[in-house]
């Protein structure tokens, strides 16, 4: 089976990747202690045992997780699992600095001394292992309602205890999935064939594949790709179709057409510690000027994309639809306020900076950034773009060290619940400066909304709904402080050759590629 791709997705080391193109590779090349479902529709956010033979025993108020760890399941380089690797791999998360070590694993007993010094990082008290039952125990400093939610995701996934506390870049890790990975180059492909010692243990954690290999080619334009679809080149497109195919693709090929809604938005990251964007002002001013219906259309249009002003996606816990920034603020976006906007940029003092938006260089990418760049000069702004390869462009723009100001962004859920987005993207401890770990891209670190979130997270234990309420009042509070200008909340949008069959799509992993097949 054949995948084609813009670009690679960066480096191939579970613990660091934050690429959705890795994330759904990797999904049959690893595992966790637990796992979504490989299922469709909502029944993928279901969390079900994985590398545990079961779910947890959770004791101690909420605070205490212990697993037993299933016998005989082996890496792909034929080496049997331990609880040693597991409480490795646990430590490994903050020894590399995994992006989410601030925001998903600080609550692990211990952790905080790791996110100190990772160098030196054992989380003693929170992990032990005891080998003679098979059992690994992580104790919590405080009952976390997400908990078997963040160790479903690929920055917990498990890799043998020797694996080099450093980022492995392109050098395959080995792991318990149904493939492994047998060839990385970034200019070239990636290379998936089976993992000799797996045996199926789960069919909803790990379910075994059909295809023998499957081979991601990088390189191709969003055109190619859908012209290798058509030409039977190639099986899928990991790309959106360039929206000036889309009713070509829709019309001709309908039947190869999955369209599916996302809990995901696209957004404009404004950096609030350097000019002109660390002035209120200037951002409320951007904000209000953006006309969401072009970033849309260039994405393919109002039915795979709508506006939103807004973090927390349509539908995500905690939703309750509001706008700002628009010419008539109420719940839905209206318009572009251009008045208001240049008001602002009046009152700021900010006119005539220049200011760069940084974007990847996907058609929709480099639409979006040049509109956004000719919204800045009517805004009175030295405006430009800079468009760089989708390899490196998330990583890049995260490095306060490139004193980006503004780039245009994606995001897409990890697990079902409000932090996952503002706690994530907005969170102190997701800001880490200097590094390409840094997911919290505007660098916003406001002590009285990360003590709210603090506490909307403590409640999930005990009232989700009430939690959900609490996010909801957070989500419109960071709003008013405008980190980001949100875009669109985009469906996803795959085009499948003909010969591909068993298309499954679930909103965890995207397509669940093990389950497909060809003919």
């Amino acid at each position: 089976m054949r995948f084609v791709s813009k670009a690679a997705f960066g480096s191939a080391d579970p613990h660091i990747n934050y690429h959705s193109l890795f994330w759904m590779m990797s999904q049959s090349v690893y595992d966790g202690l637990v796992a979504y479902k490989k299922a469709e529709g909502a029944e993928s956010t279901t969390v079900v045992p994985d590398l545990a033979e079961d779910m947890p025993v959770i004791s101690n108020d909420g605070k205490t997780y212990t697993f037993k760890i299933r016998k005989g399941v082996h890496f792909s380089n034929g080496k049997e699992l331990t609880v040693e690797d597991v409480q490795a791999s646990l430590r490994r998360i903050f020894k590399v600095a995994s992006p989410t070590a601030g925001s998903f694993y600080n609550g692990i007993v211990g952790a905080e001394d790791c996110l100190a010094a990772p160098g030196d990082c054992t989380l003693e008290g929170g992990v032990s292992v005891d080998p003679g039952a098979g059992t690994v125990t992580i104790n919590l400093t405080r009952p976390d309602a997400e908990f078997l939610y963040k160790l479903s995701v690929p920055h917990a996934y498990i890799v043998p205890a020797d694996t080099p506390a450093s980022d492995t870049g392109t050098v395959p890790t080995p792991g318990t999935g149904a493939y492994m990975i047998e060839s990385y180059d970034p200019n070239k492909s990636v290379i998936l064939k089976r993992n000799p010692a797996f045996v199926e243990w789960s069919v909803d954690a790990q379910p075994d594949g059909f295809v023998d290999e499957l081979r991601i080619d990088f390189g191709l334009t969003e055109e190619a790709q859908v012209n290798a679809i058509i030409n039977g080149q190639a099986d899928m497109m990991t790309d959106s179709p360039p929206s000036d195919r889309l009713v070509e693709i829709g019309t001709n090929f309908a039947d190869q057409v999955h369209i599916n809604p996302q809990a995901a938005f696209w957004y404009v990251p404004l950096n609030m510690n350097i000019p002109p964007f660390d002035n209120l002002k200037a951002r409320q001013a951007f904000a209000h000027a953006v006309n969401l219906n072009v970033p849309v259309d260039f994405f393919g249009g109002p039915r795979l994309a709508s506006p939103t002003c807004q973090v927390l996606p349509q539908g995500f816990p905690g939703y309750r639809p509001f706008c700002l920034h628009t010419k008539n603020p109420g719940e839905a976006w209206t318009g572009p306020d251009m008045e208001k906007a240049r008001a602002l940029v009046e009152a700021s003092g900010t006119q005539g900076q220049k200011v760069a938006v940084v974007v990847d260089d996907s058609d929709a990418g480099r639409n979006i950034g040049l509109y956004l760049q000719s919204v800045l000069t009517d805004l009175g702004y030295d405006a430009s773009v800079n468009s760089i390869s989708g390899n490196i462009h998330f990583t890049y723009i995260q490095n306060t060290n490139n004193k980006v100001q503004a780039s245009v962004s994606q995001w897409y859920a990890d697990y079902p619940a409000a932090a996952n987005f503002l706690n994530v993207l907005i969170g102190c401890g997701s800001f880490h400066p200097g590094s390409d770990s840094s997911i919290n891209i505007s660098g916003m670190c406001d002590e009285k909304i990360q003590a709210r979130m603090d506490q909307a997270m403590a409640l999930g234990s005990t009232d989700p709904e009430a939690a959900n309420d609490l996010w909801s009042e957070i989500d419109r509070e960071v709003m008013e402080q405008v980190p980001m200008v949100p875009l669109f909340n985009p469906s996803n949008v795959d085009f499948a050759s003909k010969r591909m069959g068993n298309y499954m799509f679930s909103p965890q992993y995207h397509i669940v590629y093990a389950n497909a097949w060809v003919q």
